[in-house]
């Protein structure tokens, strides 16, 4: 219950009570990540079902995006923008790790927030108007975070150790292992058949596919991942599940 509960504080802004934990425990609570999204699809589901009656669709997604920033205090799209900056801007790896640690956000990072959060709105009043909003406002946010687990568990983390910070996902990325990826992946297939949909298990490739490319493509950048590239990934996997619902 303790993990569960530092992974909710960890990733959201949900008043779950002051946890004092260490940077081994973050990355065992890892293995909680995707039930932590589906706390969140919940609750993004609830806000949904309350305002479709007195709002259009893409108000109501408009809405869900503010929300959805609101409980994870704009996380991921902080580690969007600056993964952005950083992989647009930097020429090596070295150039790269600096951009990222800088937090003023460059044209690159604007423009990666502008179109993920765009992209997001409008696949979500797709879903609202085509039908499927429930699996998708729940199934994102459960493969966007497992999507952070898998990352974190193959590949190394890319600064060096005196970078470590208690609220850097870089640091405890160094204790999720197998066993981590394992339980998160098992939540996350549960909650893929759970929904009984081919679209679902489509966007469950999906997002293994995209998490597998954005992996390689840090390891092959920075020679790892870290807090800035596994919230860019949440964001990036949570895009790609929100498309496949949202396709014709």
């Amino acid at each position: 219950m303790r993990l569960a509960r530092i992974a909710i504080s960890f990733l959201t802004r949900l008043p779950v009570g002051n946890i004092d934990c260490t940077p081994i425990e973050i990355g065992r609570a890892s293995r909680w990540f995707p039930l932590t999204g589906a706390l969140l699809g919940a609750i993004y589901i609830g806000a949904w079902r309350i305002l479709t009656p007195f709002f259009s669709p893409l108000v109501v997604a408009v809405l869900i995006a503010l929300l959805d920033a609101l409980l994870t205090g704009a996380l991921h799209l902080d580690g969007l923008a600056d993964s952005a900056d950083g992989f647009g801007a930097g020429r090596t790896r070295d150039d790269v790790l600096r951009i990222m640690r800088d937090h003023a956000v460059g044209s690159y990072g604007a423009s990666a927030l502008v179109l993920a959060i765009a992209l997001k709105i409008a696949a979500v009043s797709a879903t609202i108007t085509e039908g499927g909003a429930i699996h998708a406002l729940l199934l994102a946010p459960v493969l966007g975070r497992w999507s952070s687990v898998f990352s974190a568990s193959v590949a190394g983390y890319a600064r060096p150790r005196e970078d470590d910070s208690p609220r850097a996902v870089g640091s405890p990325s160094r204790f999720v292992g197998w066993t981590e990826l394992i339980v998160a992946s098992v939540s996350a297939v549960v909650a893929t058949a759970a929904l009984r949909s081919w679209r679902a298990a489509i966007a469950s490739a999906a997002a293994a596919i995209v998490a597998t490319g954005w992996t390689f493509v840090c390891r092959r950048r920075i020679a790892g991942v870290t807090g800035d590239t596994l919230g860019a990934g949440i964001v990036i996997v949570e895009c790609g599940v929100l498309l496949v619902f949202a396709a014709n």
